[in-house]
């Protein structure tokens, strides 16, 4: 549990980063607070703040858009995170990616392990890495713990794309990148994988990029 004197400075910065209207600034790959690791949220914001900083990474993620957005990709070192996919794909993708619609989740110091062996590989972005994709093979099913913005426990399974989600989401508070796990020879523009690699799996990528799957 920390002191008012050294919480104060992070409570003050996210203060500043709220000043402003509008989503926040999106920290792009290359800066250190994207690498550094974050520390266990243990009330440095106060309800209030947390509050309001929640809504904004909520604002941020949906002007972005994306699927997920960490404390740290707004340049703030907590282990906060959150999470809300609408699923908006044909039935074929939802079927071969195990897609399916989340709702609005806060997710404070989660950890996670993996359930069983089944591993899936897909292309993967990061609004940390604005305009590229590559394949990252995952766990397909894993365990998550931690807490919401309340302080209620949180122990859940999440399978297929949402357990993508919240690793992918989980990795950035540990200051992992999905270009860490990727397949090198899968990285691809953005245009690319919707021109070529659209496909509800990566097989043909694979085979015609030469990387495995799992």
């Amino acid at each position: 549990m920390g002191t008012p004197d050294d919480r104060a400075p992070l409570a003050e910065r996210v203060e500043q980063l709220l000043s402003a209207e509008g989503p926040l600034t999106i920290v792009a790959a290359g800066d250190p607070v994207l690498r550094g690791g974050t520390e266990p949220y243990d009330g440095q914001l106060g309800p209030a703040l947390l509050a309001r900083f929640v809504a904004a990474l909520r604002v941020t993620m949906h002007a972005a858009p994306g699927v997920g957005l960490a404390a740290p990709q707004v340049g703030v070192g907590l282990r906060i995170a959150v999470i809300e996919d609408p699923a908006p794909v044909p039935e074929e993708v939802r079927i071969a990616r195990e897609r399916v619609p989340q709702p609005f989740r806060v997710l404070v110091n989660p950890v996670y392990e993996p359930v069983g062996t089944r591993r899936a590989g897909f292309f993967e972005g990061c609004l940390s890495v604005p305009g590229y994709q590559a394949v990252v093979a995952r766990p397909a099913e894993v365990r998550l713990r931690g807490q919401d913005e309340y302080g209620r426990t949180l122990d859940e399974v999440f399978t297929g794309w949402p357990a993508r989600i919240v690793q992918h989401e989980t990795d950035h508070l540990d200051g992992t990148l999905y270009l860490d796990r990727a397949e090198p020879r899968s990285l691809s523009s953005n245009r690319f994988v919707m021109e070529r690699w659209s496909q509800p799996t990566t097989e043909r990528a694979a085979r015609e990029l030469g990387f495995g799957l799992p």
